[in-house]
């Protein structure tokens, strides 16, 4: 684990599920040093460069039409303050945990199928119990070469990919397995924010669209 996720000795914290009696905009979060993190082996980086990621894309639209792809929001507690898990790759390119939907797959199953794909040992990348909560927004791709939006653009007709964010409720201990050849790291709210020369358009707007929620910071 690297990043500001240091400091934390392991706590004694209680139970508690995703809040109770508020409802669903409350989302209980937990201390990082309630999670064990591990390596497996890596996983075959489909692009390496820009320019084949597009390339790829345009290869994928031309069979199956609008690309989908689902991410999830994981959120852990450190320093006081929620941070939220992000996949590193290279050293420079930053992604929330998810991908791209199989055809016919629904949003949830395809989610949890990446996560485990990515964050769980290769034995149980099929059957794994991640909660999945409600989809906190939407962002979509009018052509290949440019920036996703948070809407859909005036005049666009064929939308060339729609990416979902949701959030997953952690539980109060697990193990994340990451493939060597990403790094997992805990990034604060505050960093994200705005921040979207570093992170991109997406990451650098969930501590926007986790306005909504009210925290339940689980302490020492």
């Amino acid at each position: 684990m690297e990043g500001e996720e240091y400091g934390l000795a392991r706590s004694s914290v209680d139970g508690g599920g995703s809040g109770s009696g508020a409802g669903s905009n409350v989302v209980v979060i937990y201390p990082l040093s309630c999670y064990y993190f591990g390596s497996k082996d890596a996983i075959i980086d489909k692009d390496e460069s820009v320019a084949d990621r597009i390339q790829r894309m345009k290869t994928n639209y031309a069979v199956r039409g609008t690309r989908t792809c689902v991410h999830g929001v994981l959120l852990v507690e450190l320093f006081q303050h929620p941070h939220v898990l992000i996949l590193q790759a290279r050293n420079s390119f930053f992604k929330l945990p998810g991908g791209r939907l199989r055809s016919g797959e629904s949003d949830v199953e395809g989610l949890k199928r990446k996560l485990s794909g990515k964050l769980t040992r290769a034995e149980n990348c099929t059957n794994d119990d991640w909660q999945v909560g409600e989809c906190i927004g939407m962002w979509w791709r009018s052509e290949f070469e440019t920036l996703p939006f948070p809407y859909l653009p005036p005049n666009t007709r064929s939308p060339k990919e729609c990416t979902k964010l949701f959030i997953v409720k952690l539980p109060i201990s697990r193990h994340f397995i990451v493939p060597r050849n990403l790094k997992l790291l805990a990034i604060p709210l505050c960093q994200l924010h705005g921040n979207s020369k570093t992170y991109g358009p997406i990451i650098s707007g969930v501590p926007q669209l986790l306005s909504k929620f009210s925290f339940n910071i689980v302490q020492d």
